[in-house]
């Protein structure tokens, strides 16, 4: 007896369209990534073009698995769906081992090339020094070792609940922080009390304080403005309110500004958190259990919170 096997070639018209799709999906994801670079506030640091590319990389992926995987269930749902009353059980997929080999590569070739580029753009930031402890009761400055890259510094951050102050290498005081734009600066976090983060959006860096701790931390502003710094830390009930702005100027203007500071006699500094805390004194301490704000730091620059900044 003579048997015949009817082979079918390749469904030409199924491949034109998941061709089409992926050729629009591509081109709406590289779109995606486009667009994110708007989401964030302007590039004001060396880092900021390494961290806006990891994240575009990152929305493009996301944005592509996405609207792919919305576009093959908007498909089943419109063309594919079973037909009325019908229950029976979809084919079974079990031991289809093409396709399992492909939803496995794929994943892990996403999940490698987003860990690689990830490790290369913190290879690149290198702004993070050592870490140094120490003993409560002595000097934490003594222990905190200098970036010997570092042009400017290094600027003791100091950070309490609710207040930021900065100590330049000549003891000038103030309450805003003041850079000379390309130029790598060097920091010294140290906090008085609890956790803290410094954290500037425009810069795209972000570093927590620790208590007992020295951190050296190093940065190279690029773009010349007012951008806000903010406590990324909950550190207790007007944490939201420790924030001031750094003044990222020519190294003329930072010159001018250190020298003219530095003959300012010591007067309060910006600490939004005590305003708050006597309104909450005056309407009869009601609210959340909090600790007292420190007293405003005593600085030779005090700021001027009512001007508008950049980012």
């Amino acid at each position: 007896m003579t048997t015949s096997t009817d082979r079918k070639g390749p469904n030409i018209k199924a491949i034109l369209i998941i061709s089409i799709g992926v050729a629009l999906n591509t081109a709406l994801a590289a779109q995606m990534a486009q667009w994110s670079y708007s989401w964030f506030p302007p590039q004001a640091s060396s880092a900021a073009p390494y961290v806006d590319d990891l994240f575009a990389l990152e929305t493009a992926i996301g944005s592509f698995l996405w609207f792919g995987l919305t576009a093959v269930i908007a498909w089943t749902l419109l063309f594919n769906r079973a037909p009325k009353y019908d229950e029976s059980y979809g084919e079974p997929i079990e031991g289809n081992n093409r396709l399992e080999i492909t939803w496995t590569i794929i994943p892990t070739v996403i999940v490698f090339a987003i860990a690689i580029y990830s490790m290369q753009v913190n290879d690149k930031l290198d702004a993070l020094g050592p870490k140094h402890k120490y003993a409560i009761g002595t000097d934490p400055v003594a222990v905190a070792e200098v970036d010997p890259r570092a042009t400017v510094g290094p600027i003791d951050v100091i950070s309490r609940q609710w207040s930021w102050e900065f100590i330049y290498p000549d003891g000038t005081r103030s309450s805003e922080l003041h850079l000379p734009v390309d130029q790598r600066v060097n920091f010294r976090l140290i906090s008085e009390d609890v956790n803290h983060s410094f954290y500037v959006p425009a810069f795209r860096l972000k570093q927590d304080i620790i208590p007992g701790s020295v951190i050296s931390y190093s940065l190279t502003p690029t773009k010349q403005g007012r951008f806000r710094l903010r406590d990324a830390m909950f550190s207790g009930a007007y944490f939201s309110q420790n924030q001031t702005d750094v003044i990222v100027e020519s190294e003329d203007s930072y010159s001018q500004w250190l020298t003219a500071t530095a003959k300012q006699p010591l007067q309060p500094g910006l600490s939004p958190g005590n305003a708050l805390y006597a309104k909450r004194l005056a309407n009869g301490n009601k609210g959340w259990a909090t600790v007292p704000p420190a007293p405003p730091p005593m600085v030779n620059d005090p700021g001027d919170a009512s001007i508008p900044h950049d980012a």
